[in-house]
């Protein structure tokens, strides 16, 4: 029996088909009416720029909206007069295009829209990593067509930055696209009625801050943040809201953890890796150590946990804070360290949504809040954790400066008004400010605001969802300064 194959034709159809503008000049409505992310101002003037002879790497956890970025980005190209005949998008896990090179991909559409010329052309490779040896060919594509730009994207973050750092020296540019900060969440859902501008007074200098004209609907809307919020996707369904264990678990935690991470790294047994991270995600936000999580994991050996964190960590899933002492020492040995959740929707789609009132909810707005910073990729933030005889204390974030490694702020974070109500209680943070010289401090609440004096420092009180919202927005705008 001889086997049929996909004639050329039958190729350059299915071309024309995910390349509309090709015929209507414009993107499927789909795309252009939904709402762009607030990272798109960053991305688009990477590709935009021929002059640069580099390609671009869009990299980032699986539904967070990199296709959809990428059509968006495709729409502002033929805004501003791109030929739609010099625009090509291919998503090469198509199977009609199985193994096919990225060349030969780009000279199909050239083929397929009638061009002679590879100048000045964009081209969007979708999903990447599903060609072996991707770097390769698109290291070779950006030295034999230094007047086309390619983008390249993938959902496999771990992979696409590996191969990235291999072989694209010079020639690739990284983006990676995070999961939604508060900020976006509020923007997507047109929400910005909730929102006013403030100021805080904080060491002699006005800092902008936020305050908002609903406070118990913007705790709402945090909460479904918490839940459901790291992708654009499901804020905007009820129907995937209802379910996030199917929509959330099975398509983006198991395709990683149970395809993506096992190829990349030649993990064996999924099981441990998976039993891995099950355990970290119930705990986000508490204290590990080699030792605790190698016995709660039935002995598995604590070098391939900590390999398995580092797997974890690459593919954007958690993120390690390392601990400092009272005098805001690092130890030498860092036997013990907090484990975030980089997206805390995360936890909801392996377990259950959280209440307000849940137990564990204080833990999961700090990582909340840690998921805002965490994107600032120039920042480092610490805990500090100590015993000093029977006193035993605890701050949730502390920054240090890169200079002297003295603390710059700290910052403790509650999911109740009680710190607010009796500051006295904070006898960590206080310890902590007065043994390192710091004048002020942040304490986050349920929905108190408010600046008191404590043993001469001054404590700034915010509503944790007003504080997240502000990292967020302030995180946009600094890496639009930096770009």
């Amino acid at each position: 029996m001889t086997l049929e194959t996909l004639s050329n034709e039958q190729i350059l159809e299915r071309l024309r088909q995910e390349n509309p503008w090709w015929s209507t000049g414009k993107i499927d409505e789909d795309y252009s009416q939904m709402q762009r992310r607030l990272y798109f101002d960053l991305f688009y003037p990477l590709v935009e720029d021929l002059s640069i002879k580099r390609a671009v790497i869009l990299m980032g956890p699986r539904r967070v909206g990199k296709t959809v970025m990428i059509f968006h980005t495709i729409e502002e190209l033929l805004k501003n007069g791109v030929s739609p005949h010099q625009i090509a998008y291919i998503s090469v896990e198509n199977p009609f295009y199985n193994k096919m090179a990225l060349e030969q991909l780009f000279k199909n559409c050239m083929k397929a829209t009638g061009q002679t010329s590879p100048k000045s052309w964009y081209v969007f490779f979708d999903e990447v990593q599903y060609l072996k040896d991707w770097e390769v060919h698109l290291k070779s594509l950006v030295d034999s067509y230094p007047h086309t730009k390619f983008v390249a994207s993938g959902s496999a973050a771990a992979a696409l930055k590996l191969k990235s750092n291999e072989s694209g020296a010079g020639r690739f540019t990284d983006f990676m696209l995070p999961p939604l900060t508060f900020n976006e969440y509020i923007h997507l859902l047109k929400l910005h009625h909730l929102i006013i501008p403030s100021q805080v007074e904080w060491a002699g200098t006005s800092i902008h801050f936020f305050s908002s004209t609903n406070i118990a609907m913007l705790n709402e809307h945090f909460l479904k943040y918490i839940n459901y919020g790291g992708y654009p996707e499901i804020i905007f369904s009820e129907k995937m809201q209802s379910n996030p264990s199917r929509f959330i678990k099975s398509d983006i935690i198991d395709k990683v953890l149970l395809r993506d991470l096992p190829s990349l790294y030649g993990i064996q047994d999924v099981q441990e890796l998976n039993s891995l991270f099950t355990s970290i995600a119930y705990n986000s936000g508490q204290e590990f150590s080699l030792e605790s999580l190698s016995r709660n994991s039935g002995g598995v050996e604590k070098n391939t946990i900590k390999r398995y964190i580092q797997y974890l960590e690459a593919a954007y899933l958690i993120k390690i804070i390392h601990r400092i002492d009272h005098n805001s020492k690092k130890f030498s040995r860092a036997n013990y360290f907090k484990i975030y959740l980089t997206n805390p929707s995360l936890r909801s789609a392996l377990f259950a949504p959280m209440q307000a009132t849940d137990k564990l909810m204080g833990a999961m707005v700090e990582t909340a809040i840690y998921a805002q910073w965490l994107q600032r990729e120039w920042f480092q933030p610490w805990y500090a954790r100590w015993t000093q005889g029977r006193f035993q204390g605890e701050v949730d974030m502390v920054e240090l400066s890169p200079q002297n490694f003295k603390p710059v702020w700290a910052l403790e974070i509650k999911w109740s008004n009680r710190a607010y109500e009796n500051p006295g209680e904070l006898k960590s943070l206080l310890s902590f400010c007065e043994t390192n010289k710091l004048k002020s401090a942040l304490v986050t609440t349920l929905d108190k605001e408010g600046s008191k004096e404590m043993r001469e420092l001054k404590i700034h009180f915010l509503p944790s969802a007003l504080y997240a919202y502000t990292i967020g927005r302030n995180t946009i705008l600094q890496k639009q300064k930096r770009s």
